[in-house]
This record gives structure tokens, C-alpha cells and sequence, in this order.
């Protein structure tokens, strides 16, 4: 290949040293396509037969990303197994060339460094990475239903140990230039630089380049060798055991139980990770690397895969706002209710650099809110993920108050009080008094219609719905609400404070529990239902984890708390009469009357101890269900059961995208996982759909009315699917 006719990789050479730059045109990320390999295979071909070049280095020109992985589009397009298993095996022939290369290779590593990037640099002979924020290594590939495909199941285990080369594959989990070091994974380690005439980021890249060419020097000449890493006397007692045929299988034995308890064994891809890198360890590289094409084009085809990968572009589309720039950017914010909520979001953004003002009606609650902050931010100090000068620093960008002092520089104003529609109204008519005509009024409201909180407003079309999930800090979903009187830039601002807060957000028409709460009500109100028919807590929350959810029904109904519960049902009950008519919401009505809340009053459907894990079903509550119980009408089989639960909420996905609430299927599923706990190995309420079988899933919607009442109806388009095949969602 010409050097002309490149574009994603290109060679200067540096006296001796050959510095090979990945740098795709028009993106942020460098991946493994096709035709990027093509481009960095004929170029170390060049280098390897060029005398003059005695050794080389492998940089990215992007200083946030070195290679991304391989091109998750070029994986999903493959229509078939011998497809896939074809671009394994050139992956691994590429690789193969890199790890036997004559020449010493310098992998210098800046930025993310994951899946078939890592799979590169390992290969390659000695590997530089940058000790900062973004620089991150991993084989995240189990997270998309499949496992590394171009070598890294075998040359992991052998430079890791196997204790954590399975750790690595098996999670998926990202790992700091540090730990990689101290693991092997990486050989030597360098920290950033600070500004000066270029900005730091491309004052480290070059410094990166520097370090890494003397190296490749170095290397060359023999006046470097690489120090292998230093192992402990754990360390060499357990290389020692595992040796011997019988320690290494009761190490694939306990990986497979820990990966069965995890998963109950719904994820076929950590389970065929062990059987492949078991195959490598105990038969040889070559047997390992037949195993590993083989397994990596088994698993590109399964129906988890293509879901895991659907989910996986669908959290790419929703880190882009598709409104544009806004014309003046939020920077400065104010959050109304300094309680869990509240706190919550001014967390995740003081945390991403912005100043918040944190405002409640009280000192005590205020208090309160800095407290859970600082918990939070300590929490990450223990983690490591920032230092204690760091927390800090974060922590000064917040300003709680109990007045509006100030409030005339913000940008916008995110209110989190309770959830009472006079309340809302009586806080915006307040806050509007204090800020300036530019600013947003955004609400955290869970179901209560933007446009009813909006006629309060003078100005409407800066009223906008920011509905986050509890824990703020840990849920990545962040669900957008627009009215008909919502501009344009109104929402781009939302959706842009949304994506620096670091969260997945979904754009909704406005309407009653807009989309992720009108989801999840139909399936709590089959949950009630199915109590009342006498299926006890444990057995409801064992079938839907069975199921895929990563959190039974029981115990979500008390994370959501049974006044929030009742409150949701009963008002969009009047709405929604013909489809929330499973359960009795007297059952929610005397839960809350004895007390019992959830967790967050130590009661609900289970008892909880304070300091403790373990909880116990609550008699009480028992009691409650047997004096409201209903007989079931037909076999409550563990698939009726999950089916009468899953078939409610997906019914109810797919009538907000037929009544244009939902913007795409693609929003759905991603509000539905990342927001719900839909299984993500299903892919989300529309992808279900397209593999399960729409006319599968109306036929026993169809039985399920006629037991139980027409909350179970299809709705039009999902009646639609059913008779034409050929349509899908995706």
C-alpha cells in the first residue's frame, strides 16, 4: 500500500527509529477497522524491511485515546460465523508478525488503551503509558458478549497471573497506569506534563514520544533490556502450584462457580473465557489461539452479543446532543434541595467542574447534603480515582446556601424538592424572581408532566424536565424531557450539561411518567398482583433476577419506597385506567399507612437491619398481601411469572414510541437498561422484541388478557410487528 493512499496511519522516521502514528481522520477514537489494520500492517511491513530502521515506536496522535478496540460496526455487520472467525484470525496473523518482529517495538501508551488496542500493545516488545486520568487499559470485550480476539486470551495469562489475567477478562474492568505497572502489564510509567507553549496534553504526548524513541533505542543497541517484573513469594509459591494439572483446575473450577453466581450463567462469554484460556494454559499457544477464533466468532453470533453490541452503539449515539450547541453554555448551576437527590446532582457536577450553588430551606438540611457529598468524595479517594487534594478542589466549586444570594449569575436552576405539583409551582414562581431572563429551570421530577409544571413559569420555553436516578453518582442514565413550548436551545443546554455530568441521556416527549416511569409502573403493579396471589418476596425477586433483572421486584419496590409507589400509581391510574388494573393499590395505600416504606424506613416487603446485608420478609407485610390475596388464574410458572412482569413494561416501551413520546427504539432500550435494570443481555424492551418474536410475544399477551383483563392488550404497533415479521426495530 502506498503511503499516499493512508489515512488512519502514518511513519516519520526519527534517525534509526521508525515512529509509527495511528491517527483516524474525523474521530475522537482510534479503532480497529479493517482498513486501519491494512494501513498498519503495510507499514510495519515497510519498517521491517528497511535496514536503516533498527527499531520502532507505536504512538497515537489523538493524546485522549491510543486504540480504542476494534470497530464494534464492522463486528455487527458480520452476517456470519466463518465472517467473524476470518477477521479473528487476521487480527491474531497481524499480532503474531508484531510479538516475532525482528526489530523492538515500543507501544507508547496515552489514553484508552482497550480491547484489541491492548490486544496490540501487548504484543508489542516493551510498553510506555502515561500515568493520568485518561489513560485507561483493558479488554472490556465480555462486557459486549464476546472475549479478545486477536491473541489476548493467550498472551495475557502468560505475562499476568493467572489470578489476574482472568480478573481482567473475566470483569472487563479498567486499569490505571499504576496497578498496571505493578501487575506487569505495562513496563515503565511516566506522569504528565504541565502547560507551556503547547497545551499539556500535547506537551505529554510529545514528551511520550521522546521517552519512548530513546527507549527503542536503547533496546535496539541492548543498552536497555526489559527487567522482568519482580515477583513476590505469593507470587512464586502460586506460579509453583500452578504448575500442576489439579491446582489449575480448582482455580477454572472457582472461576466458573464465582461467574455461575454473577451471572447465573445468562451470559454465555465468561463461561466459554475460561474453557479458551484453559485450552491455551494446558495445550499450548496455538491450540489456544484456534480456541479463541473459534469461540470469539461462536459468541459475535449469539443473540447476547448482538444485543451487548447494540447497547454498546446506543450509548455512543446518546453521548452526542442532537440539538447542537447551545448559544451560551451552562456554568454556573443552582440545585433547589440539598436531600439525597439533590445532593446527588450537585455531586456529579461540581465533580466535572461546574459551580453549584446547593440551596435548601433549612441549615440542617444543608448539613446534611454536604455530608453526602463528602461521603461521596471520600469514597472516591478510597478508590483512588482522585487524590485528597483533588476532593478538595471539587468540593470548593460548591456554595450551599439557604438564600437566593447569588442566584442572578446562574445558568440554570435544577430543582429536586418533593414531588407535590403546588410545591413546584410555588418554588419556580419564587426562583424566577432571582435569576436572570437566560436562565434554565429544569425539574427533577419523576412523573409529574413538565407542561402542568411549566404554566407557574413566565417563561415556558426555558421550563425543562432533568429526571436523575437514585444513586445520582452511580446511574448513568439521565432521561430529558421536552414540552411543545421547550426551545431548541433550552434543550441543547440540558442535554449539554447532561453529557459533562458524565451521564447517558435519552431525549422524551413530555406526558405522565414520561417514559422510564410509565414503564416501570405497569410491571410494580403485576409485581403487587403476584403477591397478592400468594408468590412470597424472595420467590419474586428470584425469578426476575432469573430473568435477567439485576435486581428482583421485591427489593425494587422498596428501593423505590412504597409511598413513592403509591403516589405514582394512583395518579397515573386516573390516566392510564385501562393498563394499570393488575394489582390492588390498596395494597400500596396500607403499606405506607403501617409504615412500611421500603428501606429507607427499615420496612417494606422486607425487614433491614441497621448495619447488615441480610434482610428477612417482613410478617407485616405478608399479612397485608394475604388479606388482599386473589387466586391466580392460570399456573404461576416460573416463564408465566416472568412473562405476566416482562411483557408489561415492554408493552408500555413500545405504545410511548407509538404515541411519539420515545424519539427512537434506540432511546427506549438505553432509558430501559441503564435507567430500569432491563437485562442488558435482552438489549433493551425493543431489541426483546426483534429476537424474541413480536407474534410470540402478542400471542401470550393475548392469552394473558383474557385471564387477567385488558391490561395485557397489545398495543396497535406492537399488533403490527406481530403480522408483519419483517418489521424490527433495529
Amino acid at each position: 500500500m502506498a503511503a499516499s493512499d493512508r489515512v488512519h496511519v502514518n511513519c516519520d522516521i526519527k534517525d534509526d527509529v521508525a515512529v509509527v502514528r495511528l491517527n483516524s481522520p474525523d474521530s475522537k477514537v482510534n479503532t480497529l477497522g479493517r482498513q486501519v489494520q491494512a494501513e498498519l500492517l503495510s507499514v510495519m511491513d515497510e519498517v521491517w524491511s528497511n535496514d536503516s530502521i533498527k527499531s520502532a515506536v507505536l504512538i497515537s496522535g489523538k493524546p485522549g485515546c491510543f486504540i480504542a478496540g476494534a470497530d464494534i460496526g464492522m463486528l455487527a455487520a458480520c452476517k456470519s460465523v466463518d465472517e467473524i472467525q476470518s477477521l479473528s484470525k487476521a487480527g491474531q496473523d497481524m499480532l503474531d508478525k508484531v510479538e516475532k518482529s525482528p526489530k523492538p517495538i515500543v507501544a507508547a501508551i496515552m489514553g484508552s488503551c482497550l480491547g484489541g488496542g491492548l490486544e496490540v500493545a501487548i504484543a508489542c516488545q516493551y510498553r510506555i503509558a502515561v500515568d493520568d486520568k485518561k489513560t485507561n487499559l483493558g479488554v472490556p470485550e465480555v462486557m459486549l458478549g464476546l472475549l479478545p480476539g486477536a491473541g489476548g486470551t493467550t498472551r495475557l495469562p502468560r505475562m499476568l497471573s493467572l489470578a489476574n489475567a482472568f480478573d481482567m477478562i473475566l470483569t472487563g474492568k479498567n486499569i490505571k497506569p499504576g496497578k498496571a505497572k505493578r501487575i506487569g502489564l505495562v513496563d515503565q510509567v511516566i506522569l504528565p506534563l504541565g502547560p507551556g507553549l503547547k497545551h499539556p496534553d500535547e506537551n505529554t504526548l510529545d514528551y511520550l514520544e521522546e521517552v519512548s524513541i530513546q527507549t527503542a533505542r536503547g533496546l535496539a543497541a541492548g543498552t536497555i533490556t526489559k527487567t522482568p517484573r519482580r515477583k513476590g513469594l505469593i507470587d512464586k509459591i502460586t506460579d509453583f502450584a500452578l504448575s500442576y494439572e489439579y491446582p489449575r483446575s480448582f482455580v477454572y473450577d472457582q472461576a466458573k462457580k464465582t461467574v455461575m453466581k454473577q451471572t447465573s450463567g445468562l451470559y454465555p462469554a465468561p463461561l466459554k473465557i475460561i474453557e479458551v484460556v484453559k485450552a491455551g494454559l494446558d495445550k499450548g499457544r496455538e491450540v489456544g489461539f484456534v480456541a479463541e477464533r473459534e469461540a470469539f466468532a461462536e459468541l459475535g453470533m449469539t443473540s447476547e452479543a448482538r444485543s451487548l453490541m447494540g447497547l454498546y452503539q446506543g450509548q455512543v449515539l446518546c453521548k452526542k446532543n442532537r440539538f447542537g450547541k447551545p448559544q451560551k453554555p451552562a456554568k454556573n448551576l443552582a440545585v433547589l434541595g440539598a436531600g439525597l437527590m439533590g445532593a446527588g446532582i450537585a455531586q456529579v457536577s461540581i465533580d466535572k467542574g461546574y459551580q453549584v450553588k446547593l440551596k435548601d430551606v433549612s441549615p440542617e438540611g444543608i448539613g446534611r447534603g454536604k455530608e453526602q457529598i463528602t461521603k461521596g468524595l471520600k469514597t472516591m479517594v478510597k478508590k483512588k480515582k482522585v487524590t485528597s487534594f483533588e476532593a478538595d478542589q471539587i468540593m470548593s466549586n460548591l456554595d450551599p446556601t439557604v438564600s437566593y444570594d447569588g442566584f442572578g449569575d446562574c445558568d440554570m436552576v435544577i430543582e429536586a424538592v418533593f414531588e407535590d405539583i403546588k410545591i413546584k409551582h410555588a418554588v419556580i414562581q419564587e426562583v424566577e424572581k432571582h435569576i436572570p431572563d437566560h436562565c434554565i429551570f429544569a425539574s427533577n421530577t419523576s412523573a409529574l408532566p413538565i407542561t402542568e409544571i411549566a404554566k407557574a413559569s413566565k417563561r415556558p420555553d426555558k421550563v425543562i424536565g432533568m429526571h436523575y436516578f437514585s444513586p445520582v453518582d452511580k446511574m448513568q442514565l439521565l432521561e430529558i424531557i421536552t414540552t411543545d413550548q421547550t426551545s431548541k436551545d433550552t434543550a441543547a443546554s440540558a442535554v449539554n450539561v447532561g453529557l459533562k455530568q458524565g451521564k447517558l441521556v435519552i431525549i422524551v416527549k413530555d406526558g405522565p411518567g414520561f417514559y422510564t416511569t410509565r414503564c416501570l409502573a405497569p410491571m410494580l403493579d403485576e409485581a403487587v398482583r403476584l403477591l397478592q396471589e400468594g408468590i412470597s418476596p424472595k420467590q419474586l425477586d428470584s425469578l426476575t433476577k432469573k430473568f435477567g433483572f439485576p435486581v428482583g421486584m421485591a427489593t425494587l419496590a422498596d428501593e423505590v419506597g412504597f409511598d413513592v409507589a403509591a403516589h405514582v400509581a394512583e395518579d397515573l391510574g386516573k390516566i392510564f385506567t385501562d393498563r394499570l388494573g393488575g394489582g390492588d393499590i390498596n395494597v400500596l395505600k396500607e403499606m405506607v399507612a403501617q409504615g412500611f416504606l421500603g428501606r429507607k424506613a427499615g420496612k417494606g416487603c422486607y425487614d433491614y437491619q441497621s448495619g447488615s446485608k441480610s434482610k428477612t420478609e417482613n410478617p407485616g407485610a405478608l399479612e397485608i398481601m394475604k388479606k388482599y390475596h386473589v387466586a391466580s388464574r392460570a399456573p404461576n410458572t416460573d416463564e408465566n411469572v416472568q412473562l405476566r412482569l416482562a411483557s408489561r413494561f415492554v408493552n408500555e416501551a413500545v405504545l410511548c414510541l407509538q404515541e411519539g413520546i420515545l424519539n427512537s427504539p434506540v432511546d427506549g432500550d438505553i432509558g430501559a437498561v441503564f435507567g430500569l435494570g432491563f437485562p442488558p443481555f435482552l438489549g433493551g424492551p425493543f431489541r426483546y422484541v426483534d429476537q424474541h418474536g413480536a407474534d410470540k410475544l402478542v400471542a401470550k399477551m393475548q392469552e394473558f388478557s383474557s385471564l387477567y383483563g385488558q391490561q395485557f392488550n397489545p398495543c396497535q404497533l406492537l399488533l403490527d410487528h406481530a403480522k408483519d415479521l419483517t418489521k424490527k426495530f433495529h
